[in-house]
């Protein structure tokens, strides 16, 4: 009868507990954009160095890649990088996509491309880009798109794109040329 006693006293004191605990909140899915949305985003961190990654949950590149965004938006947005997410992924994958962000935990935004005409969306971006995934652009501090890596990108590469935008100034040339593959 004691031992009964005292496992529900314990169930008690942790139910209560766990009652009283802050409930954490569900992360907010990323808001949807389209180009004109895009746009907004871009001027949204004008003055910023800029790194724009596109992904989707499917794209195996993408998910091998994706940790190392995580690491660079770490080591470099004390510098004044900015890195953006943008998932690809359609509406039927939205539980894919969540699961993961929460799985990578990005320290970066995030957005989804609204579903629709996809050809649209991705030449707002760029003239000529077909959607190949991942894809990343580059933007210098004054906008202007300076470069892009249309496939998986290596750290190296990353970092090199990374440090001339970031030593470029406003209409600086230290950044590669609009269309110039980094």
């Amino acid at each position: 009868m004691r031992m009964r006693m005292a496992v529900a006293g314990l169930l008690l004191i942790v139910a209560g507990g766990a009652l009283a605990a802050p409930q954490a909140k569900a992360p907010r899915d990323p808001e949807v954009i389209d180009a004109q949305g895009y746009q907004k985003l871009l001027q949204q961190y004008h003055g910023k160095a800029v790194l724009v990654n596109f992904w989707a949950t499917w794209c195996e590149p993408c998910r091998d890649e994706y940790p190392l965004l995580n690491e660079l938006a770490k080591q470099y947005a004390p510098q004044g990088l900015q890195i953006i997410g943008v998932s690809m992924d359609d509406d039927g994958d939205l539980i894919l996509m969540r699961r993961f962000l929460a799985r990578y935990k990005p320290v970066f935004p995030n957005y989804r491309k609204k579903g629709g005409v996809e050809s649209a969306f991705t030449q707002s971006v760029m003239a000529g880009w077909s959607g190949v995934l991942p894809a990343t652009f580059f933007y210098a501090k004054d906008g202007r798109q300076v470069g892009h890596q249309l496939g998986e990108g290596k750290r190296d590469t990353f970092e090199a794109a990374i440090r001339a935008l970031l030593a470029s100034g406003i209409g600086s040339n230290a950044a590669p040329k609009p269309g110039e593959k980094l």
